[in-house]
């Protein structure tokens, strides 16, 4: 046990690492979008490669996790994720770009389920929350990788240095984070780990339900933010660039702060609370007359947003009905699930009716996210195997 401070400090630095990795191509995206020629509708079509590629992963990633347990897999998965993003600035076409899409959604399913799960095992040992601060350091990590590349951007670096320099740099830090941390063990559960595969259980639907529209609004933001101002406004790029840090700066704040919030007020009243704020701000983004308000908007809505995903998997693992590792992965599948259909859907929106009305279809999701709180709480505590 002396060693749990310093495994909590180093699974909050592999969490702000993952976003470092999985972030750098978001940045690029509209770049890569101009390079290849894409209309927003074939971005979309082609952006599903991602969710199409964890989805199935889902399925099998508990039976991976445990059985290699989740330090293996990070060491392994991660630098895939860079590497496959690097690759699509090599190979300018869709088809190429689908494909390493697809790749990146299976490093990333992967890895994303391990990080949380370890995440979980570190929290049930040491008694405290770390969840919301874990995710915390994922924003921060995702505000850095796009301050960097909104940076790069508005000194015309290609985005083939950008992403290509990750790949060494990633694999370092993933290195010197993972390999040192100790072994945790895995939250007790009941009932019988027989099922290899991590269907979805009511249980699991129920807490999608509610943070269905964070997630969503979240991946909306991290494709479209910066095509929203560009399609919307006459900005210099650095400008459009400011949209996703707009929204990361005010997420990355929140998730820091939350774990003393939810303790105080408990998870429902904090999650309903925050999600009128994300819905405030997402009227005021579709409303945007200007820039500055639309960045504003953005802000609100990281806000909003800030807990509402780590809360749906702080509450999957302890579920307890089963390992925790099947009930992340399980409740992540139905998102991506979700998301594979999303971006065609925003896409075709953005094309056809504005990019204003495809982030306003988010709302009625936020609205569901709010009604849906209470499955937060009692959680079932979680019993040793018999």
């Amino acid at each position: 046990m002396t060693a749990l401070p310093i495994t909590r400090w180093r699974i909050i630095a592999l969490f702000f690492v993952h976003a470092l990795a999985l972030g750098a191509i978001h940045t690029r995206i509209p770049d890569i979008q101009l390079m290849i020629g894409l209309s927003e509708a074939q971005l979309g079509l082609v952006l599903i490669g991602q969710p199409l590629g964890g989805l199935g992963m889902f399925l099998f990633s508990s039976r991976i996790i445990e059985r290699f347990g989740p330090r293996k897999v990070i060491l392994v998965m991660l630098p895939i994720v860079t590497v496959s993003a690097a690759l699509i600035t090599v190979l300018l076409n869709p088809f190429a770009m689908f494909a390493l899409l697809a790749v990146n959604g299976v490093g990333f399913s992967l890895t994303n389920i391990a990080i949380n799960v370890e995440a979980d095992r570190i929290e049930a040992a040491s008694g405290q929350r770390i969840m919301n601060t874990c995710h915390g350091a994922w924003s921060v990590g995702f505000l850095v990788t796009s301050l960097l590349g909104a940076a790069l951007r508005g000194f015309d670096v290609s985005p083939a240095i950008h992403l290509w320099t990750m790949v060494p740099m990633i694999a370092a830090l993933t290195w010197l984070v993972v390999a040192p941390m100790p072994l945790t063990p895995a939250r007790p559960y009941t009932g019988e780990p027989t099922k290899k595969l991590a269907w979805p259980t009511l249980a699991t639907m129920g807490l999608v339900a509610f943070g269905l529209g964070a997630g969503l609004t979240e991946g909306a933001a991290r494709a479209w933010s910066i095509i929203f101002l560009r399609d919307s406004f006459e900005v210099a790029a650095w400008i459009e660039s400011l949209a996703l840090p707009a929204l990361l700066v005010t997420m990355a704040l929140g998730r820091l702060v939350a774990d003393r919030w939810i303790d105080r007020f408990g998870p429902v009243l904090v999650a309903r609370a925050l999600s009128s704020i994300a819905i405030m701000g997402l009227v005021l983004l579709v409303l945007s007359p200007n820039a500055g308000a639309a960045l504003a908007g953005f802000g609100l809505v990281g806000i909003g947003i800030c807990v509402l995903y780590p809360l749906m998997l702080s509450a999957a693992a302890r579920l307890g009905d089963r390992p925790a590792s099947q009930n992340v992965a399980a409740t992540t599948l139905i998102f991506q699930f979700v998301n594979l259909g999303a971006p065609v859907l925003i896409g075709a929106v953005a094309q056809g009716f504005g990019i204003r009305i495809a982030f306003a279809m988010l709302l009625p999701l936020l609205g569901l996210t709010w009604v849906m709180a209470g499955k937060l709480s009692p959680i079932r505590p979680s019993l040793p195997v018999p």
